[in-house]
């Protein structure tokens, strides 16, 4: 395994300040074992998995359960039990130095009752699979995806074999899991159509006429995935000028290795596949917003009504970024990357290619290779 130290030293600066810190991202990318990790930083440690039927019987009174321990008490899934939430706030309040670390496959948006609970008192830290900052390998992470099981899968056979089966459990147990009846076969089906779609801007009508559902329906499927961390819906970014702009959602799956999966392209058939530039965009959009350590709520895409676009566009500290992501060895600039630059008043211009090369384009315009993070602007 991995060490992920940035996690650590993140919940350490942030449990200065609040009392109780939230880790989310999806299942099995690894929170449980941080968690593990973190609490022997700690003399006197708890651990409560709510998976585990012993554990969410032993809360089922937490004022019982919680009201006798010091030190860091740790929750898993806390979804499986949002009515623990409200005592949260009871016990952070009553025992000053109490310190919390809750983990939950769900996001902020699906775990509503704490933020609106827990306000002022709590810090939020999404998790990520591994990250090309962590592994250093381009090529794996990319064919592979991040997950902990399958990055680092004795064969690429196993790390394929690994992702079906975590594909299977997510609709059958994860999503019921999370307290939504929805249909298995019917999300099963969105999500490989979302595949299809990777990169594209979303169009609800033509989906839900595909697969004979509403268009509310769809919607909602999809916040599900989104509030998963199973997908991304980059939202369109509206200028304050006379273009017409596109309003609709761009979608992308989250991990490049779960994508390869539901295409049903193996590892090295990545290379050869005609959605090899739709995955590399979507696999190195991805890296981007990790390394900045962007909020989603700060990522966008643009798009006009006359076709002039960008890939990604990012505030941070004041300055507007722009990225553009081309599977080329052989990068240039284009009319939408000026018209961009000019009209957005973009800080920074940056494509993003394969690769360890890294050179100025043009004015405010440079190409620079995935394995280069280091050469981006940070935004201080």
């Amino acid at each position: 395994m991995l060490k992920r130290d940035t996690y650590i030293n993140d919940l350490t600066k942030y449990f200065d300040i609040f009392p109780v810190c939230a880790l989310l991202g999806p299942r099995q990318c690894g929170k449980t074992t941080l968690s593990l990790t973190f609490q022997k930083l700690f003399s006197e440690n708890h651990h409560f998995d709510l998976e585990d039927h012993t554990d969410l019987a032993r809360l089922a009174n937490p004022k019982l359960a919680l009201d006798p321990l010091n030190g860091l008490i740790v929750i898993d899934e806390v979804q499986r039990k949002p009515d623990l939430f409200p005592y949260i706030r009871v016990l952070v309040d009553k025992k000053p130095g109490t310190q919390l670390l809750i983990l939950g496959s769900a996001s902020r948006d699906l775990l509503q009752q704490s933020s609106e609970t827990l306000a002022g008192r709590i810090h939020y830290t999404e998790m990520t699979p591994f990250s090309f900052d962590e592994t250093g390998d381009v090529n794996l992470l990319w064919k592979r995806g991040g997950f902990p099981r399958s990055y680092l899968a004795s064969s690429n056979e196993n790390s394929y074999t690994w992702r079906k089966a975590y594909i299977t459990s997510f609709l059958e147990r994860d999503i019921a899991a999370l307290g939504f009846n929805l249909s298995p076969q019917l999300m099963r089906r969105l999500w490989t159509m979302l595949a299809h779609y990777h990169g594209n801007i979303i169009n609800y009508t033509e989906f839900a006429r595909s697969l004979g559902v509403t268009d509310k329906t769809i919607k909602s499927y999809i916040d599900v995935l989104e509030g998963s961390f199973m997908v991304r819906a980059l939202k369109p970014w509206f200028a304050n000028i006379k273009k017409r702009q596109v309003k609709a959602p761009k979608i992308y799956i989250r991990d490049s290795g779960i994508l390869h999966t539901l295409l049903g392209i193996s590892s090295e058939e990545i290379f050869m596949h005609p959605k090899v530039g739709a995955s590399w965009e979507g696999f190195a959009l991805e890296e981007i917003i990790k390394h900045l350590k962007v909020d989603a709520d700060d990522c966008y895409y643009w798009r006009t009504q006359t076709g002039v676009e960008l890939d990604l566009l990012i505030f941070k500290n004041g300055k507007k970024y722009g990225f553009e992501f081309k599977y080329t060895d052989r990068p240039t600039t284009t009319k939408s990357m000026h018209i961009a630059r000019e009209d957005l008043e973009l800080d920074d211009l940056i494509l993003i290619i394969p690769g360890s090369k890294s050179f100025p384009l043009d004015e405010n315009i440079k190409a620079v290779g995935l394995n280069d993070l280091w050469r981006l602007p940070n935004g201080d």
